[in-house]
Parts: structure tokens; sequence; C-alpha cells
């Protein structure tokens, strides 16, 4: 079958893409940190893996640290509503927010950064042909052994790897193994694979975009590009995709066979690319490639884990082996880098299982410490009856996995750059509901200073929720809520292990405890109030509120304060 018939799909298809036209990323001044000089130290056993914080970054949309590499590849704005374009955020960028204390002051403990090694070096057709998409989300990777010239050098990304460790916070990269990007004219021209018409670098455009293109092309010319021993693509000599998750073709996209068993060389594009850091490896699967040039940033660089996309359609053994591949790198360089990593924790990696929720299954038993909870987003979030049932849920089934000797985590959000923004007005509370929830969490970039929306597309609606960070109109009192209530998780595993028990209807409140860790919550608290805390914290045991910083003292069972927001306590 030639791919011409599929054109049309093709434009409507392109999912992982977009955002808005926004000012220049400029400069705000850091926050100060919510966190008190009295506040308690963390737990000693809240390491990662039980308590994951993780703040998730399209590094390109969120600061500019290096202007220089904005138009890298010949890449350039559209001057239109730059949905899809590069916007200029990079490593550098991202290095600068670590110095300035953002990150430290939010209370993380781990960075997801969108994929920084080369995406396809143009543009195909976004959306319904209405805009110019280049892969500024790292979703289109060319060539997975270098950098991205638009996200920075690799001394940047050494540098932003090791301030990160320095303040305690871990890295890791979004990787993608069921699929390259396609093939886009710009990268054709510049890489020399001849299946573009006479004329077409000169002359196409969004609305004559596919016609440059020679998709019933020679099978030679073709060959030159990943070949059909490497992808699925539907061309002359290349395989159908399937229809089922783990063969067909995502978003019309070129499909890995991670499937094979058959050793291949390099795609004659990467052994004539000048650039490039890939070399044939005998005896090697398309997987096996996959997994050593991935692996080789965490042996180079000391990556801490991987957020992986398109989990359900790669088989599961293939997570097992870069899960046991990322372990072994991690373990290396942390014996030849002892001054510059965090601890000895192992490798971490969390999945993307669309529309996974909270429970275990076999991709546990295959690489994964976590998987992103879908769940979460579309529950009533500020109801504060549905909340506890959500909660009591959640702690209940994590706690079950633990108890039967087969733990598993999940990672919550309330918004996605895949699935939309959440409610804007509703930021305050929704930030509460997110970060006193059982499991690991996870903040998208910008719900923390209430970024909006990025104007949409008709083909494409989630590019809107990637718009550039929003520097110059911070709201300063939102910040400061998720800084108040990140700090007080990131002390206390309980939030995330512990036993959830309602102590009040009106107003809310809970407990959360473990063997060695105990906390109450009192949501949406004003003026002066009495909590009971009885069963939980002792008579005589001083109290911090750690949302306005005031202590009492345990009294019949009872604190008595005046409330600023929701109450944090924990013991003084």
């Amino acid at each position: 079958m030639t791919f011409l018939p599929r054109l049309a799909a093709l434009s409507a298809a392109l999912l992982l893409a977009g955002c808005a036209a926004t000012p220049p990323l400029a400069q705000a001044p850091a926050a100060a940190s919510a966190t008190a000089a009295t506040a308690p130290s963390p737990k000693a056993e809240a390491g990662f893996a039980a308590n994951p914080i993780v703040y998730f970054v399209v590094t390109d949309r969120f600061y500019n640290g290096n202007p220089a590499n904005d138009r890298s590849y010949g890449r350039q704005p559209d001057g239109e509503r730059e949905i899809g374009t590069f916007h200029g955020g990079d490593l550098a960028g991202l290095t600068a927010k670590l110095n300035e204390g953002y990150f430290k002051n939010l209370g993380v403990n781990a960075l997801w950064i969108t994929a920084p090694y080369e995406q396809l070096r143009g543009w195909v057709q976004g959306g319904k042909a209405e805009f110019k998409h280049y892969s500024y989300h790292g979703y289109y990777a060319l060539d997975y052994t270098v950098l991205d010239q638009n996200m920075g050098t690799p001394d940047e990304l050494r540098r932003f790897i090791d301030t990160a460790h320095a303040q305690g916070i871990r890295v890791l990269f979004d990787v993608v193994m069921n699929h390259p990007g396609y093939l886009d004219i710009e990268t054709a021209q510049q890489l020399k694979i001849p299946v573009l018409w006479p004329g077409a670098y000169e002359k196409y455009n969004l609305k004559n975009y596919h016609s440059w293109i020679d998709y019933n092309g020679e099978q030679e010319k073709w060959a030159e590009w990943w070949g059909g021993d490497w992808v699925r693509a539907g061309l002359h000599g290349y395989p159908e995709g399937g229809s089922d998750d783990l063969t067909m073709q995502l978003a019309y996209l070129p499909d890995f066979r991670t499937d094979s068993k058959q050793p291949v060389s390099l795609p004659p594009f990467l052994k004539k690319k000048a650039d490039t850091r890939a070399v044939d490896l005998p005896n090697t699967t398309v997987r096996g490639y996959l997994v050593k040039w991935l692996t080789d940033w965490v042996l180079d660089y000391g990556v801490d884990g991987f957020r992986v996309d398109t989990a359900k359609h790669v088989e599961l053994d293939a997570w097992a082996d870069l899960k046991q591949a990322g372990t072994q790198a991690l373990a290396d360089w942390k014996a030849r880098n002892p001054d510059k990593k965090i601890d000895d924790a192992p490798f971490w990696m969390v999945g993307e299982v669309f529309p996974h929720g909270v429970e275990r299954d076999a991709y546990f038993d295959n690489g994964f410490d976590s998987l992103l909870n879908f769940d979460l987003q579309d529950r009533q979030l500020l109801d504060p009856q549905a909340l506890d049932s959500m909660y009591a849920e959640y702690a209940g089934k994590l706690s079950q996995g633990r108890a039967g000797g087969k733990p598993f985590d999940v990672l919550s959000y309330i918004s996605s750059h895949d699935t939309r923004l959440f409610h804007r007005e509703k930021l305050f509370d929704a930030a509460s509901a997110l970060m006193l929830a059982p499991g690991g969490v996870q903040i998208f970039y910008g719900d923390e200073t209430a970024r909006p929306d990025g104007p949409a597309s008709s083909g494409d609606p989630q590019q809107s929720t990637r718009s550039s960070m929003n520097w110059n109109s911070i709201d300063q009192a939102l910040l400061a809520h998720w800084q108040k209530l990140t700090q007080f998780r990131a002390r206390h595993v309980a939030l995330a292990r512990g036993e959830h028990r309602k102590l009040s209807d009106a107003p809310y409140t809970f407990a959360r405890t473990t063997q060695d860790d105990r906390v109450v919550v009192v949501l949406k608290a004003q003026g002066e109030i009495s909590v009971n805390v009885a069963g939980v914290f002792r008579d005589g045991e001083v109290l911090r509120d750690a949302y306005s910083g005031t202590s009492a003292t345990v009294s019949a069972g009872v604190v008595k304060l005046q409330a600023t927001g929701p109450v944090l306590l924990e013991k003084a």
C-alpha cells in the first residue's frame, strides 16, 4: 500500500504538538522560600522512590538561557501564532532557574524534562495543516546520540545535571522507543535523503507540503532513511504498520521494530551524518541500539531516570531491558562520580500507559517503578467528600500492594501536555488536592504560577497546554501556596505512603500515618479552629502548622490555632 491515501489522516493525527505565541521569555525575581526557619528536617525514610515530587517542564517553553541557539538547523518562527515553533527555552535556562533557587524553593525532588536529543530539523504540517509543527516537545527523534542544538551543548547539559544534583534534585529524561520522527523536508534536504521532488526545498509551504515528497518513490531512495529493517512505515521497501498496540503506526509515525530478533546495521542516513555518535554494533537488534543510545546518556551524564512515552506500544520485555541497562549505567556513573551523585538510589522509571489508573499490573514486573495516573485529573477534586473517597481508595490500593509483597506506585497530576490544563481559577484548591494525594505527584510547569492556556488548533487542541512560562505574570500568592504544600509534602513520606484516616467532615480533616511519620491536615480552614488530633499526636506534643508557621501544644487531644488556609500539622 502506498502512503498517499493516508496524507489527510496524517495531518489530523499530529497529536504531540504546538503552543501559542507568547512574549519573549523574560527573567522574573526568584520567589522567596515559603519554608520558615523552624521547619522540621525531612524524614530520613522519605527517599525519592518513596515520595517522588516531579516537576515536568517542556524545556523549550520554560526559560531562554542562551538565545544564541534559538535558530539552530535553520529553524525559524512562523510570525503568526507560534503554536508549533521553538520558543527558545533550553538547558541553560533550566540551570539559570536552578541557580535562582526556583525549584529548591518549590520543594520538588525531580525534574522531568522533554527529550533533549536531536529532533527532526524542520517542520511538518500541524493539526489540519494549520501551523508549522516543529519537534520542540522531543517526540520526533532524528538522532538519539547527540543533543539537539536548540537545547544546548554537552557542557550545558552537564552543568544543568550537576547543578540539579547539588540541590538534591534528580533529572529524568522523557524518552521514546516506540517511534522516531517523520521525515520532514528540511531534514531530507540537509541530510541528502533523495525523496524530494525537484524544487521542493524552495517551493514547499503549509498547503502543498506533502505534494513535494515522493512517497511512491523508488525503494532504493527510501532505503536511505531508516530502512525497512528498522521501522514499519508503509513506504516502498518498508513493512506496513500493524493493527495492534505493539505494531501500529501511532499517529502515522514510523514504528520501531523493537520486536525483531534480527541484527541490523546503522541506517544509511546515520552512517553519513557527520556529527552522530552512533556506530555499528555487531549482532545488535533495533531494540539493542535504542537501549544503548538511551542509556549512554545515563552513563555519560548521570541521568537519574526516564519517563517513558507511549509505553503500551512497546513490548514489556523491552522495558525490562531498558531498566536493567539504565540501572547498570547509573551505578557505573555514580562509582566514577561519587562527589556528584545525590545518593545511591537506583535508576527510576515511570511510564505513560494511557489510560492507566491506580492498579498493579505487569508493567511493574518489567522495569517500571511508577506509572502516570490518568485517573486523578478527572476526579471531583474540589468536593471534600469525593476527595476523601479518592484518598482512601488510593492509599488502600497502594498499601495492599506493599502488604502483598508486590509494591507499586503511581504519579498523579492535575494538568498535562497531552490532555488539558486544570481550571486556572481553581488552582488553589486543586494544588491542595494533588499535593496531599497518596502515591507520587507531578507538577506540570506553570500550574504553580497560573500560566495561561495558549491558542488551540481545531486539529490538535492539546497544543494549547504548552504555552511559554509566564515569568512576567506570575501569581505570587498561588506560587507561595504551592511552595508551602510541596515543601510540607517533601518532609513527610506519610502523605505518599501512609494509612489514610478521616477525622472530621466539617471542616474536612484527615490523618496520614506511617510507623515513623504522622501528619494531620485540615482543608479550607479559616480563623480560630480546634483540631482533634487524638490518636495521632499525644498530649503535650508541640505541633507546627506548616502553612501559617504557628505552633500549638496538644491538650486533651486537641490543638487550637489561627488558620490562614489549609492547616498542615506536623511535629515541631
